[in-house]
């Protein structure tokens, strides 16, 4: 039970805060003066101090030594080895007493003894040495309270006392503001020894934190305690990703073979023949070089935006208490010393060790894995069992950094934070990059897909050119080096078409899109904090969202209101303040007490100031209240919080819909008070306040059916005005001289409170106000949109049926066919009566959090994508059922936005439109890319192996340079164009793609086959005659290179004019549609053409080019412009004629290809097979020589056996599979 403190400083101290009856003593750290008021000693606590003290005189400030510690890495020598000479000689002597003092015996609440509980850990032992430490406490000893829980470790720091004077803090005023660098010293005997050892100005001078005009905030702190965040998991550097990028085996094998083309080029050279052998060699060298740098500069760029989104997505601010007042801090800025408020929904920032609280509940299972919620105990009331020696294992005052607040509001004392805090070490050991998103892994499917078709003709080529060399090898003239170098040049033309082949860029399109469009989003107020949830988005088809703040502005106001028999604010649905004012003027003194005590004292929201003026902050409800008992009412929240005596404090509760708070009145004994959901409080009620002016106060009388009638009358009223309801009822308890009453049922958790169910009946009605919550103005413009993107929105909310209908209606939600449920209702009904209902259902009223989960699941079950939106901590269930779950970014619990994939930085519904938009953005953009790069892989690989079997030289008419740099193009440069196209707002006039659509639609494929068509075609033309179609433009002696050129520059440009066209996945011709505003795409393509031009007139011997005239380069641009009207040509082709011819084809190379697969499949059996047999004695001859030569034991030696079975890798099974292609039509 709390009593009054008449020392309370300013409106921090809501009801829940305050000095329990038994805190001893009171220090301001932001003043340094200091009330002292400590109670007498327990034998206890003095055998503790004269065992434990000695032992902190370490310049470390370094734990006690019992007597019977014996291992080396703990003793006294080793830690004491760290300080200096003289401090060392001083702990030989004390620890000596100490050893003859310190009892071993293990305490009755914990695992270890006393003397043992701050002994350090041999992994953490650094922890506890700290240099020029101006604290009792090392950052380890503090720790040895958490890591595990020690009650033990707590009564060795002499509880929050302890804590308080050897953290040098304050439990009442927190840390002061200006507190800088510190003066003076505290040591542990200091801190934790009881009674009046200490004078008064001896304590004064040890705590008091002046202000510092040299140094920041907290310096000190932060040098020992070290700051609430993380250390950055080390970026991989640049070089690394430069090795990553390179350490590909077929880039590898590329590289051997340029190497060996490069020496015997050389060698060729040396040896007196051709002098630019070498530079092919050299030339893919360098382009390997570029590739891999590109490649790593992409993957350098792509891990600082991510490492930016998650710092972002990271930060959130808490209630501090700092020189007395409360204040939203960063938990950045969270330091040891704190105190910190707790809220139910709260994700505790650090660890430390609860001051105050009523009835808080913990979750702690993502920090501990204990999945029963743990009960709370105050630290004095922890402490006044260990010195009474009634403590359990049970009692736990600690909070642990990283759990959640289920249930009740309070108080802690910071003690641990970053790297120090336990769920800190967690983190540090859990660090890991982000999962591929399910794009990915699909794309990554399709990518080795790709590669065995392309490695499989890599292969046949090989060796139809090996053959027709050895067949060629008695006519050809060259000498050995110059055969060994046409074999090497088959090796690398080979290789070539893998790399092309292999569409490594797809993962990347991916990567990039989504880099690209969570950057952008997090301007636009979504904070992506799962990566997938940005292409399911995408793909969204109903939206379950909240009302409050997303649909309105959250800016509340009372503006109507009936109290008792008086009205204000009906007729004009504003408050007048003279309309207001009169009739506050008509209440007597009583009255106006009550609604005051009802607002002020039932509320969590405090008063800040803030840029000059004092204003609420918290619940936008309660804020609102506040404001009309502090306008109309002159309410004084800090006075009348701080007269008030709370005994039992019922936090708000979703599911019951109200809060509570029993408080002493000294009038009548003690007074509940609730306030809730308008028509639940009528229904707990047994009378009504029938008189408010007068002398005589207050009249009461019974309900009767016409009254009761007659306040839901005004109870619908309101809410047919879109107003948000609140009833404000209470119920005396007299003649009771202590809390809870002998005849209420005491709460099964804690026996000092009762149970809310026995508390809350036979209430008296105090009335009802109406808050009115204006509708965001582009709200129905949202919904409009959403409605033409084929997507649905349904509204669920706490809010009464009436209320909910008006604001659906208005925003345009609701249509005439809809249907309208309360959450009671639709909770008893049958799934399948569900499943009938859920199509027409637009609006799920009075509805509560496991009402949204069973109406996602339900949803989902359907075949829906779901996005739902939460805040609340009981809407975690829904929004990790749902496929998107998004939270609020102001108004959501820290539980929330755990469970949740994005936040809505402005909780404003508008944003998850936009989400829509930048989902269906980056789904296109992996198309678009998808398109792109099939296109360049069926052109180039078909033309490298039909240009190599043609030719006498055995030499594709692309050089492995150049295919090289059209792999550049196609993998990165694409990548980088496609992938950075913003959304528009056509994006949105199509309908949700479905779950099982394939990752190419028939328009797709329409401009993959037709342009590879067109594309094969005109290289073809131009590679077979292209010497009579420029017959008189050719040189006599250049003219083969010339046309090599031509063939190699009309295929890059082909490609360049193809990437317009794939910026469009439909059947509309404007592809330039908002071209010029992504920056990116014009940049690349500028790239690209420059690079293109600078290779066709420098590249010369490297690229294997050579300048050509204007009659040439027209002829190319001709041949490659002309991707564009085909292009038309091709969208102009009906979709399903066109789908279904393919699908007829694809349809026959499967049957055609069938019974291969199962032949490679026999074949890769018989492999494995007789391969086993060999792979057995390899291993019973490894593991011979392991235990003869080596001489290890034999349990060792068959470690090493078992190593080896998992280590030797299986034959490679010759298997081909022919995967199924669907085609989508729509």
């Amino acid at each position: 039970m709390l009593t009054p403190n008449e020392n309370r400083q300013e409106e921090f101290l809501n009801p829940f805060i305050g000095n329990p009856a038994n805190r001893e003593s009171s220090v301001s750290a932001g003043s340094g003066q200091t009330d002292v008021s400590l109670a007498q000693p327990s034998s206890l606590s003095l055998e503790m101090a004269s065992t434990l003290s000695p032992n902190r005189l370490s310049v470390h400030n370094g734990p006690p030594r019992s007597s019977h510690s014996s291992s080396p890495s703990l003793g006294g020598e080793t830690l004491r080895s760290r300080a200096d000479s003289t401090i060392s000689c001083a702990d030989t002597v004390v620890r000596s007493r100490a050893n003859s003092a310190a009892t071993t015996t293990k305490a009755v609440y914990d695992d270890v003894s006393v003397a043992d509980a701050l002994n350090p850990d041999a992994r953490n032992e650094d922890d506890f040495i700290v240099q020029d430490n101006k604290f009792a406490f090392s950052p380890g000893q503090l720790n040895k309270m958490q890591n595990p829980k020690s009650l033990a470790a707590f009564q060795a720091l002499g509880g929050l006392h302890g804590l308080e004077r050897g953290l040098r803090t304050d439990l009442t005023a927190g840390l002061s503001v200006d507190e800088g660098r510190l003066e003076g010293t505290i040591s542990f005997q200091e801190a934790t020894s009881s009674g009046n050892a200490h004078p008064k100005h001896q304590l004064s001078s040890i705590t008091e934190t002046p202000a510092s005009e040299t140094g920041s905030q907290f310096e000190d702190r932060i040098s020992i305690f070290s700051q609430n965040r993380l250390p950055a998991r080390k970026s991989t550097g640049f070089l690394k990703l430069l090795w990553l990028a390179y350490n590909d085996k077929i880039i590898i094998l590329l590289t051997i073979a340029a190497i060996v083309s490069l020496s015997l080029g050389i060698y060729e050279t040396v040896s007196g023949g051709s002098g630019v052998d070498w530079v092919e060699g050299v030339a893919i060298c360098v382009a390997i070089l570029i590739v891999t740098v590109v490649t790593a500069a992409n993957d350098w760029q792509k891990e600082r935006q991510f490492a930016k989104l998650n710092k972002r997505n990271n930060d959130r601010e808490v209630k501090a208490v700092r020189s007395g007042k409360v204040s939203m801090i960063s938990i950045y800025d969270i330091t040891v010393g704190d105190v910190l408020h707790l809220e139910p929904g709260d994700s505790i920032p650090a660890d430390g060790v609860l001051i105050s609280g009523h009835g808080i509940k913990c979750d702690e299972s993502s920090a501990t894995g204990e999945s029963d919620q743990m009960k709370k105990t105050d630290g004095y009331e922890a402490w006044r069992q260990i010195t009474n020696g009634t403590a359990t294992k049970k009692l736990d005052p600690f909070m642990i950094s990283g759990g959640k607040v289920l249930e009740g509001v309070g108080t802690f004392l910071v003690t641990s934070v970053g790297r120090y805090s336990t769920y800190g070490r967690i983190l540090l050991s859990l660090q890991e990059n982000n999962d591929p998103t399910p794009l990915q892994v699909k794309l990554g499917r399709l990518a080795n897909w790709i590669g065995w078709l392309g490695s499989g003709a890599a292969i046949v080529l090989f060796f139809a050119l090996l053959f027709r060399f050895i067949a060629q090898l008695p006519d050809n003239p060259g000498s050995p080096a110059h055969k060994g170098k046409e074999f090497v040049d088959i090796l690398i033309v080979a290789v070539t078409v893998i790399v092309v082949a292999i569409p490594e860029g797809l993962p990347l399109a991916v990567t990039l899109a989504l880099a690209f469009a969570t950057t952008r989003m997090v301007k636009e107020n979504n904070l992506v904090r799962v990566f997938r949830a940005c292409e399911t988005m995408g793909n969204a088809t109903v939206i379950c969202s909240d009302k409050t703040g997303t649909l309105t502005q959250n800016k509340m106001t009372v503006v109507a209101g009936t109290l008792g028999p008086k009205s204000f604010g009906q007729d004009n649905n504003s408050s007048s303040s003279m309309t207001a004012t009169e009739t506050f003027k008509q209440f007597s003194s009583r009255m106006r007490d009550l609604i005051v005590k009802s607002i002020a004292i039932n509320s969590t929201a405090f008063e800040e100031e803030r840029e000059g003026s004092k204003e609420f902050i918290g619940s936008k409800t309660e804020v609102a209240l506040l404001q009309l008992a502090k306008d109309y009412l002159g309410m004084d929240v800090t006075a009348e919080r701080g007269s008030a005596e709370i005994v039992q404090l019922i936090p708000f509760d979703s599911a019951r819909k109200c809060m509570g708070v029993v408080y002493r009145e000294p009038t009548v004994g003690y007074r509940l008070l609730v306030k809730g959901a308008a028509e639940i409080m009528a229904g707990a009620c047994s009378t009504r306040i029938a008189d408010t002016d007068g002398s005589n106060g207050i009249a009461v009388d019974q309900f009767t059916q016409e009254n009761s009638q007659e306040i839901l009358n005004t109870i619908e009223s309101y809410a047919n005005k879109s107003l948000r309801t609140i009833g404000l009822v209470y119920r005396d308890f007299s003649n009771i001289s202590s809390w809870p009453p002998s005849y209420l049922k005491p709460s099964e958790d804690d026996s000092d409170v009762a149970q809310f169910e026995e508390l809350f009946r036979d209430m008296t009605w105090i009335g009802v106000v109406g808050i009115q919550d204006p509708l965001r103005p582009e709200v129905p413009t949202a919904i409009e949109k959403c409605r033409t993107a084929g997507v649905q929105v349904k509204m669920v909310t706490g809010d009464n049926i009436a209320t909910a209908t008006a604001i659906a209606s208005s925003c345009g939600i609701k249509t005439e066919d809809g249907i309208v449920m309360e959450g009671p209702k639709f909770r008893q009904l049958s799934d399948d009566e569900m499943d009938k209902v859920l199509p027409r259902l637009q609006v799920l009223a009075r509805s509560s959090p496991e009402d949204k989960r069973i109406l996602v699941a339900r949803l989902k079950h359907l075949g829906e994508t779901v996005a739902v939106t939460g805040d609340g901590t009981n809407d975690g269930p829904a929004l990790k059922t749902a496929d998107v779950g998004f939270s609020m970014g102001i108004a959501g619990t820290e539980v929330a936005k755990e469970a949740s994939s994005i936040i809505l930085l402005d909780d404003n519904f508008s944003s998850i439109v936009t989400a829509i938009a930048w989902g269906r953005a980056v789904n296109d953009a992996v198309a678009k890319f998808l398109q792109f790069q099939i296109t360049v892989n069926i052109t180039a690989v078909v033309l490298t192996f039909v240009s190599s079997l043609y030719s006498n030289e055995n030499q594709s008419v692309l050089s492995a340079v150049q295919l090289l740099w059209v792999n550049l193009i196609m993998d990165t440069f694409a990548a980088l164009a496609l992938a950075t196209d913003a959304p528009t707002e056509k994006i949105l006039h199509r309908k949700p793609s479905p779950k099982s659509a394939s990752l190419f639609t028939v328009v797709m494929w329409k401009m993959i086959l037709g342009q590879a068509v067109y594309q094969l075609a005109v290289t073809f033309m131009l590679y077979f005659a292209g010497s009579h179609i420029l017959k008189d433009h050719l040189s006599a002696d250049n003219g083969q290179k010339e046309l090599a050129t031509v063939v190699f520059n009309t295929f890059v440009w082909m490609q360049i004019f193809n990437e317009f066209n794939n910026r469009r996945l439909d059947n509309k011709f404007n592809i330039f549609e908002g071209m010029f505003k992504n920056y990116w795409f014009l940049g690349i393509n500028c790239i690209m053409v420059g690079g293109q031009v600078m290779i066709v007139y420098v590249g010369g011997e490297a690229f294997g080019v050579t300048p050509l005239n204007s009659i040439q380069w027209a002829v190319c641009i001709i041949c490659a412009i002309g991707c564009l009207p085909w292009a038309v040509v091709l969208r102009l082709i009906p979709d399903k004629p066109f789908g279904i011819a393919l699908g007829f084809v694809v349809k026959t190379i499967a049957l055609i290809l069938r019974p291969i697969s199962k032949a490679f499949g026999v074949v890769g059996k018989m492999l494995k097979s007789a391969v086993r047999p060999i792979k057995r004695v390899t291993k019973r001859a490894f593991s011979k020589r392991q235990e003869e030569h080596i001489g290890r034991p034999d349990e060792e030696a068959a470690v090493l056996t078992d190593l080896s079975r998992q280590k030797t890798p299986e034959a490679p099974t010759t298997s081909v599979t022919v995967p199924p292609i669907t085609i989508t039509t729509s």
